[in-house]
C-alpha cells in the first residue's frame, strides 16, 4: 500500500499538527525539493515523501537507490531557534530512526558513525542532513530505508545492504512513516534543548562498533586503524591510535570494521 497523507495523519494523532506532509509519486531528490521549498520560506515540519527518486543522494556524493515499493524515502525540514548548534544532528536522527524501526518490530537496529542504520551488520538505511543556505539553524533531514532490495541495485552495494522484508514482512508504510515522524519530533525537541549530549548515551548503546578495531579511510590521507571509542558530545568520532584518542570530524571519511 503506498503512503497517503490521510493515513499518516490519522496514525500520528495530535502530533500531526506539527507537520505539513506532501507525497510525490516521483522526484529527483526529496532533499533537493525540500531545500528549494525551505529557501522559499516553507515552515518547520514540512515533509516531502516520494515513491521514487531519480537522483537520490547519499553521503559523499553516493547514489541512494529508491524505486517504487522498495524504499521508504522522505525529507523533513526543521527550523531550530537561533543559537542552536547543529553538531551531532545526524547522529541524533539515527537514534530516532532506530527507535521507530524497533517500535515497528524490525529488531534492534544498530548505528554506524556518522549516518548509517545497520541490521545484522548490513546497511538498512541512511541519513543525509543538509543545512539550508543562508539559514544556518534550518536543516533538511533526508532519510532512506530499504523495504525490499531494489532490482537495479549494483551487486557490490547489494552485498553490503539489507531490507526490512528480509527479516520478515515489511510493515505498512503509513505505520512506519507515522512512527518515524513521531520519534523524529520527540528527538528534535530534545536536541533543541540539550543538543546531542542529551541523546549520546543511547547512540553509544546502539553503536555497532563500540570499542571495536576499525579502519578509517579518508579522501585526504592514508587509511588508519584504531579502536573505535564512540563519539563525544558534539558527535565527533573518537578513534584511539597508539594509546592516544583523536577526534574525527565527519568530513570525507569512511569507517569499516577490520
Amino acid at each position: 500500500m503506498p503512503a497517503t497523507i490521510a493515513a499518516i495523519v490519522a496514525k500520528l494523532g495530535l502530533a500531526a499538527r506539527r507537520f505539513d506532509i506532501d507525497v510525490l509519486p516521483r522526484c529527483d531528490s526529496t532533499n533537493a525539493v525540500l531545500l528549494s521549498r525551505a529557501e522559499s520560506g516553507a515552515p518547520s515540519g514540512t515533509v516531502v515523501i516520494t515513491e521514487e527518486q531519480t537522483a537520490g543522494r547519499g553521503r559523499r556524493g553516493r547514489t541512494w537507490f529508491a524505486s517504487p515499493g522498495d524504499s521508504l524515502t522522505f525529507s523533513l525540514l526543521w527550523r531550530f531557534a537561533p543559537g542552536t548548534a547543529p553538531a551531532g544532528l545526524s547522529l541524533a536522527i539515527g537514534v530516532a530512526v532506530a527507535r521507530a524501526l524497533q517500535q515497528a518490530g524490525d529488531g534492534a537496529p544498530a548505528l554506524k558513525w556518522p549516518n548509517d542504520i545497520l541490521q545484522n551488520g548490513r546497511k538498512l538505511g541512511g541519513i543525509l542532513v543538509e543545512l539550508v543556505p543562508g539559514a544556518p539553524h534550518a536543516a533538511v533531514i533526508g532519510i532512506g530505508i530499504n523495504l525490499r532490495m531494489p532490482a537495479g541495485m549494483p551487486e557490490d552495494v547489494r552485498a553490503a545492504s539489507t531490507a526490512i522484508a528480509e527479516s520478515g514482512t515489511a510493515p505498512d508504510v503509513n505505520d512506519l512513516y507515522a512512527a518515524l515522524l513521531g520519534e523524529l519530533l520527540a528527538t528534535l525537541e530534545s536536541f533543541a534543548v540539550g543538543g546531542f549530549a542529551a541523546i549520546r548515551p543511547e547512540w553509544i548503546a546502539r553503536h555497532a562498533y563500540q570499542d571495536a578495531r576499525v579502519n578509517l579511510s579518508s579522501d585526504f590521507g592514508p587509511p588508519r586503524e584504531g579502536l573505535c571509542r564512540g563519539v563525544n558530545s558534539d558527535g565527533a568520532l573518537l578513534l584511539e591510535v597508539d594509546g592516544r584518542v583523536e577526534r574525527i570530524l565527519s568530513g570525507e571519511v569512511s569507517l569499516r570494521p577490520t
